[in-house]
């Protein structure tokens, strides 16, 4: 069973922002998108000029569903798609959705947290119950904290936006998708 939130936010950018939530382990051994093969998407959020829309999987029998849902939705989306990282974004769909997916916009600055970008560029927090840390908005979706966890995935969106408005974006990092 999958949680869906939809919010009507008006913004006047052209595409899509993307953001997710995960769990899994990184895989230390591999530079390449093998890093990302076991990271599990959890939640899928995206805005665009009409608002925002998250899904999140109601725990780990939900993720399935969530993965099919994603896999629909993605290819209706506005384009270009913009991320705040898009090396983990894209990375983490590949072995999700077995695809690659193309983002036009890279939204973060070299390897910045977001967190210093977001005060750098004075944008507010938007009631991130976790200040910009992902780790612990998987913490809480693994204990079943799933509102707090939307509300990380919401705030990330928000961010993101006045991000992009902002500062604009640069082009994402090449990538070669290995399996």
């Amino acid at each position: 069973m999958l949680i869906e939130v939809k919010e009507d936010t008006s913004s006047d950018f052209k595409g899509t922002i993307i953001d997710i939530e995960t769990v899994g382990e990184f895989l230390n051994q591999y530079t390449d998108t093998r890093h990302f093969r076991d990271i599990r998407l959890v939640i899928f959020g995206y805005m665009n000029k009409d608002g925002l829309q998250i899904l999140c999987a109601r725990g780990p029998e939900a993720v399935v569903e969530l993965r099919e849902r994603t896999g629909k939705i993605i290819d209706t989306l506005e384009r270009p798609f913009y991320a705040f990282n898009t090396e983990f974004e894209r990375s983490v769909l590949f072995y999700e959705l077995g695809r690659e997916i193309d983002f036009g916009g890279e939204l973060q600055v070299g390897r910045e947290s977001k967190a210093t970008t977001r005060n750098y560029l004075d944008i507010q927090n938007y009631d991130d119950p976790f200040y910009d840390r992902g780790l612990l908005c998987m913490r809480a979706w693994q204990d079943g904290e799933f509102g707090r966890a939307i509300a990380h995935n919401r705030a990330c969106l928000l961010k993101e936006r006045d991000i992009l408005l902002k500062r604009k974006y640069g082009k994402p990092c090449e990538l070669t998708f290995v399996r």
